[in-house]
């Protein structure tokens, strides 16, 4: 019996089973099946592997917060609301039981945490919220100086007026007559930022985001003693000459108000 050539039809008892030409679980849909052939049609829905997602993690939906990014929120407002001293312990096992959430996400929220310097780890110790002593805090300064000089000389050499610096400003004088000092620290970090964010550096501004927090846990419990509208005039007057003279402006600014905190921290703490 002659074999078949090149341009003879297989019989059907020499062609392979459709179901070995079809996509094995796995393979992409073009490339070829078991044996090397090529697949001649669309795989057959019993031969697709379907793996089933989570709840609200289909591609065309945007994955909501993870539970770590919502414990943190959790805890930084706590922190920063003065609920949570500096000081206070921040326990997993606690905090795990407390949000109905598992050790590790736990674990996850206190680390970003310490990665803002919201929180301390200490070996034996734990993790516990961040006390800023004076030398911290002068630190904390010096790089606030660092990156504020730079943004607003960046400012300056362009010519650039601050776009949100008059409303920020009208906000600190609104939050400064109300005598709430929590809206007035937010107020007050906003015109430093729109001074900050001006210079259109993403990467300034973002190192600078980073310190704001420090500086509010620091201000919600250490008041410096400022008379009603001072801390707005203060703060009209710098961005007027920061404006002009950065160099000279912005280290003299933060030295005042670094000896102010210093000042009024040491007033809470005399019986």
């Amino acid at each position: 019996m002659p074999r078949p050539g090149p341009d003879t039809p297989r019989s059907d008892a020499s062609q392979p089973a459709l179901d070995e030409l079809a996509v094995s679980p796995g393979a992409a849909p073009d490339q070829p099946a078991r044996g090397g052939a090529p697949a001649l049609d669309p795989p057959r829905p019993h031969a697709v592997r379907r793996t089933s997602r989570p709840p609200g993690r289909d591609a065309t939906r945007a994955p909501g917060p993870r539970a770590a990014d919502l414990l943190a929120d959790t805890i930084r407002s706590a922190i920063l609301s003065g609920d949570l001293a500096p000081g206070a312990p921040l326990r997993e096992e606690e905090l795990s039981a407390t949000h109905g959430v598992s050790r590790h996400t736990a674990r996850t929220a206190l680390a970003r945490l310490t990665a803002e310097r919201l929180a301390t780890a200490e070996p034996y110790r734990g993790v516990r919220v961040s006390l800023l002593d004076d030398d911290a805090l002068v630190a904390l300064q010096q790089l606030r100086c660092a990156l504020e000089t730079e943004a607003l000389r960046i400012v300056r050499d362009r010519g650039i007026r601050p776009s949100d610096v008059d409303e920020a400003l009208d906000d600190l004088a609104a939050a400064d007559a109300s005598g709430d000092w929590s809206a007035t620290l937010a107020a007050h970090a906003r015109v430093h930022l729109a001074l900050v964010a001006a210079a259109g550096s993403a990467r300034i501004t973002e190192e600078y985001r980073r310190l704001d927090s420090e500086m509010h846990l620091l201000l919600t419990h250490v008041r410096p003693s400022y008379a009603p509208g001072a801390l707005t005039a203060e703060h009209r007057a710098y961005v007027k000459d920061a404006l002009v003279d950065p160099e000279h402006a912005v280290r003299a600014h933060l030295e005042h108000s670094t000896r102010a905190i210093i000042d009024g921290r040491r007033r809470r703490s005399t019986p």
